[in-house]
């Protein structure tokens, strides 16, 4: 077997253009550069992709939860991203920093700023209009430790990718702040929509066909969700043991 670096006889090298013809494009979705050894960039590079994982979460939930107000709030999600991407090419505001692999040149508004506040803030409406029922009152004060928690790093998290798409110069100062400005109004206005338009008309959509035969449902009336599935998993685990002891016995 001859060696790759060795030319057969009736072969001809290549030249540098005709190896190059293909032109590759990158996946610069996900890229986010930072300055070589700087520790507080390749944090604030990590951050930036926040908008990706929180994406990733909705995903998940529809997938194995079907609930309709969780499919609503990631439908808004995509409203206040297309928004984005018409703001930007009306607008047409250059970058800080001009770079060769990125998604699109123009920079007003800022998309990660007006994502990450359009998910605070209909977090934070969520936490104070939609859950304020509290069936146990022994667990108040750990429910509000953990709505308190929760509030703390969706805003943290807000902050830090702000704060990052200035330092990595990605954005200057005003596109991130009317980034900010628009996903709050929007945030606001999709809670809005959702709490006091679409959601009395769930338990009827839940009642279709189409919703029967893709198990959507709908937990508007169920206060604490995660302990009303946790209750009737444990009851429906206990009452199945039992049956099998039962079967078994016989």
């Amino acid at each position: 077997m001859s060696s790759p670096d060795i030319l057969l006889p009736n072969e001809t090298p290549l030249s540098v253009d005709e190896n190059m013809v293909t032109d590759w494009q990158p996946i610069t979705l996900t890229l986010v550069e930072y300055p070589k050894g700087d520790l507080v960039g390749k944090f604030l590079a990590w951050i930036s992709l926040a908008p990706l994982g929180i994406g990733a979460g909705f995903v998940a939930l529809i997938l194995f939860r079907r609930d309709l107000h969780t499919i609503v709030f990631f439908l808004g999600t995509l409203v206040n991203e297309c928004l984005n991407i018409l703001l930007k090419h009306w607008i047409k505001e250059p970058r800080p920093m001009s770079r060769a692999q990125i998604w699109t040149e123009y920079g007003m508004p800022s998309s990660h700023s007006q994502f990450m506040c359009f998910f605070a803030t209909y977090v934070l409406l969520f936490i104070f209009i939609r859950l304020h029922h509290i069936n146990n009152s022994n667990s108040a004060r750990f429910e509000r430790l953990v709505r308190l928690l929760v509030l703390t790093i969706c805003w943290t998290a807000a902050f830090l990718v702000c704060f990052g798409r200035i330092y990595l110069l990605y954005h200057t100062l005003s596109q991130v702040l009317i980034g900010a400005l628009v996903g709050t109004v929007m945030g606001a206005l999709w809670f809005l929509l959702t709490h006091f338009v679409l959601t009395p008309y769930f338990p009827m959509v839940v009642l279709w066909r189409v919703s029967e035969l893709f198990l959507l449902r709908d937990t508007t009336l169920i206060p604490n969700i995660m302990w009303f599935e946790y209750t009737v998993t444990r009851h429906e685990a206990r009452a199945r043991s039992r049956k099998l002891v039962s079967m078994k016995s016989q």
